[in-house]
């Protein structure tokens, strides 16, 4: 069965935006996330389709390789980078720069370079060199053991499982020496308190290389509340109120990330006021520190007044009569 084709699956068009791919991607994937789809085959199915698309058309560099190649680029993509086996012209070796006064001004040996049958990707380096290089000597030397290239993952989590912390299964795709593709499932603990574009780094998970394994980058793409707003460590929450709540005060059960608490509303509470609810936003992971809640007040008044009740505030307004809240304007 031919594969679909990774615009299509996330319902963009091909010359779409960075910022247009990754909307599209947490619309989708908070849509049939195993959380909301539940255990539907389908769904999970889809999910999988979602995440390996966004993978790819969300790095640059394998992004370019899918528009010219397609899936038959796949094997091209599938690697961290250039420079690697698999890619076309690699040779596995990995490279760096040394630089020593010389006489010419520039001076390099290509046989460092291509040397050994193998083109690995120098050329951009090259012509930097040229553009850079005046007053040095630069020679290229080959590192006798490199390590394997390092490889990207995205991964898509609820609200909850950022505040609070998880575990995730995840399956990557890896390539072989012999140019085989491997698929391997790791588990994934998600820290409490990560926030969206937040990575995790598995340590010798990435591809192999003679010196040894590289790592998994796992980016964490945090799906939206219905109701919480994230800023920093702090939590907005939009607290509706009707007109009467607002002028008289009340008590109102509110939910916060460690349960329900009750928070007093003060007479005369005006919209768009925030009441603070210290320490209970998130903990932050470097200081340990945990930000507060913000509830932010929005008056709602009734959509559909009857006769009486219009009496009933206009005779309010007239015994609790207002400066002009307006003056300024003009």
């Amino acid at each position: 069965m031919a594969k679909k084709d990774y615009y299509e699956i996330l319902g963009v068009p091909r010359e779409a935006s960075l910022d247009q791919i990754k909307k599209a991607y947490r619309k989708l994937a908070r849509k049939y996330h195993p959380d909301t789809a539940g255990n539907n085959p389908q769904a999970v199915e889809k999910f999988k389709e979602i995440q390996q698309a966004y993978e790819v058309l969300s790095d640059t560099q394998k992004r370019q390789t899918y528009d010219r190649f397609g899936h038959a680029g796949e094997p091209m993509y599938s690697q961290a980078g250039p420079g690697t086996s698999g890619w076309p012209g690699g040779t596995g070796q990995s490279y760096h720069w040394s630089s020593q006064p010389g006489p010419d001004g520039i001076h390099f040996d290509v046989s460092d370079i291509f040397g050994g049958g193998g083109g690995g990707g120098g050329l951009d380096e090259i012509f930097e060199q040229f553009r850079r290089g005046r007053g040095s000597r630069r020679t290229y030397q080959d590192r006798s053991t490199p390590r394997g290239q390092d490889l990207e993952h995205n991964l898509m989590v609820s609200f909850e499982e950022s505040i609070h912390g998880a575990t995730r299964d995840i399956v990557t795709t890896m390539m072989e020496p012999d140019g085989h593709h491997r698929q391997e499932r790791l588990t994934v603990k998600i820290p409490a308190g990560i926030a969206d574009g937040g990575k995790i780094r598995l340590k010798g998970k990435g591809q192999p290389g003679p010196g040894g394994q590289g790592d998994m980058i796992i980016t964490v793409s945090v799906a939206e509340h219905p109701y919480y707003q994230r800023k920093n460590n702090d939590i907005y929450l939009d607290m509706p109120l009707t007109f009467s709540e607002a002028v008289l005060g009340t008590r109102i059960d509110v939910p916060t990330l460690t349960g329900v608490t009750t928070v007093t509303i003060p007479p005369g509470s005006s919209s768009g006021q925030k009441l603070r609810l210290k320490g209970r936003g998130i903990k932050s992971q470097k200081s340990g520190e945990t930000g507060d809640m913000f509830l932010v007040l929005k008056i709602v008044p009734p959509s559909h007044p009857d006769s009486r009740s219009k009496e009933l505030l206009q005779e309010f307004s007239s015994r609790n009569p207002q400066p002009d809240l307006r003056k300024n304007w003009t």
